[in-house]
């Protein structure tokens, strides 16, 4: 990246006197006294920058680093190609953000329409947007799609991510939607329970497959007794997961919402993540945010534009349902570019290879006297139980470099595989807890 160099005190001056000012106490001379900074900030003399460097790297020392990962829970770590951190390193594209002149922005415009286009064939769905914050934003936005004023319940599976449900509670406490938690059954959403919950004051279902504890949901039947009430089904799916199992669409969804990290973004210690959504072309245009779409110019070559602009939340928010108005721009090109370069046959093999593995080690801990807990198909996550404590069972791998599960309480273990995680390894997990059980 090239050096942010500030004005000088000459610059300011010739700025100023261009307006007529004379000192930048006359530039703030509407600001009250009282307001003003008189003795400058309490800070420290600046440090060079081998001493910044030194203090950066002390901190970051600090951090426990594993080369060996075994948890997942909505941030996953899969291989990521070289060339895709070399691309989105350029620096006219480092800067990526929401393109406010679409005319001068048709570069990143274009990205932004490839990653759409990738998203819609990943989910099989119609249409999608920009892309918002993060997976926890994309659900809770699906959510304000899908209410009206008839109908303002939402039906929300207790098998979804726990800080995904929140996130969705947060959203309609402020919009006054009333949130139903639909229970879970052996570890998925139960259906049964469901002919209780559903009913026409019901704006929408949501489900999360595979589900928190890595349980793949009968999303077609979910759907269809969804639709049996009028209501809107949508689906929160993992996209690595795509590569083998049923599309949103298969299932009947009407919006599909998930987060795109582990489509080429590090974990990154939490973030930046990039929420997709996806939805059927009747929803179009209630998806929030930014969409950009394809057209010709005067001269009739291919032109990118920002397209359906004049909605609620530019021009009468009072009335909208949602007031997002940006996008992860950078996250969305490095999506578009890990799904260029894998190609739908590399996908497919990282989603096969992280099941294959998952399946693999949940056979190797039942030999090492962890029992799996879940009941039907899963993805590339499982729980396990003993009655050796969780804590017991994570310390002892710790201490060999091990990140392991996450604990779901005192004897349930969340475990994760992806395509990184090698037989040596799991062997090695499984060695280890035989010899602590």
């Amino acid at each position: 990246m090239g050096s942010y160099v500030p004005g000088t005190e000459k610059e300011q001056l010739e700025m100023l006197e261009s307006i007529g000012l004379s000192s930048l106490d006359d530039l703030y001379v509407d600001v009250p006294e009282e307001l003003k900074l008189k003795n400058g900030l309490n800070l420290p003399e600046g440090k060079s920058e081998i001493e910044v460097r030194r203090s950066i790297s002390a901190l970051a020392g600090a951090n426990r680093i594993y080369d060996t990962i075994f948890r997942g829970a909505g941030a996953y770590r899969h291989y990521i190609p070289s060339i895709v951190k070399s691309v989105i390193s350029k620096e006219n594209l480092v800067t990526a953000y929401t393109p406010y002149q679409a005319e001068i922005s048709q570069g990143i415009l274009q990205s932004i329409f490839e990653y759409q286009t990738m998203i819609c064939e990943l989910t099989g769905m119609d249409v999608s947007n920009a892309s918002v914050y993060d997976g926890g934003t994309a659900a809770a936005e699906a959510v304000a799609m899908c209410v009206d004023r008839k109908r303002k319940k939402a039906v929300v599976s207790a098998a979804m991510q726990p800080e995904t449900l929140e996130v969705i509670k947060t959203y309609a406490f402020g919009s006054g939607v009333e949130i139903i938690v639909a229970p879970e059954k052996d570890g998925v959403t139960d259906i049964e329970a469901l002919d209780e919950i559903l009913n026409k004051e019901v704006a929408c279902l949501m489900i999360q497959s595979p589900n928190y504890y890595g349980n793949i949901e009968d999303g077609q039947a979910l759907g269809e007794k969804t639709h049996d009430v009028g209501a809107k089904f949508v689906m929160s799916v993992n996209p690595m997961s795509l590569g083998v199992l049923k599309t949103p669409a298969e299932c009947g969804a009407d919006v599909a919402v998930g987060d795109a990290q582990p489509l080429g973004l590090p974990i990154s210690s939490g973030g930046p993540y990039i929420g997709f959504m996806a939805a059927k072309s009747s929803m179009m245009r209630k998806l929030p945010g930014r969409i950009v779409g394809q057209t010709v110019d005067a001269k009739g070559n291919t032109a990118y534009v920002l397209t359906l602009q004049a909605r609620e939340q530019h021009i009468r928010r009072e009335k909208a349902s949602s007031n997002i108005c940006s996008n992860q721009a950078l996250c969305a090109l490095t999506v578009g570019v890990y799904l260029t370069t894998m190609g739908a046959e590399g996908l497919r093999e990282a989603a096969v290879q992280s099941a294959s593995k998952a399946h693999y080690m949940a056979a190797k801990l039942e030999e090492a006297g962890l029992s799996t807990v879940n009941k039907g198909e899963y993805f590339n996550e499982f729980v396990t139980e003993s009655d050796k404590k969780s804590e017991d069972v994570l310390k002892a791998l710790d201490e060999q470099g091990i990140l392991g599960g996450l604990p779901l309480d005192e004897h349930r273990i969340l475990w994760c595989c992806t395509e990184l995680n090698t037989r040596e390894e799991i062997d090695k997990v499984a060695a280890i807890i035989k010899e602590v059980k």
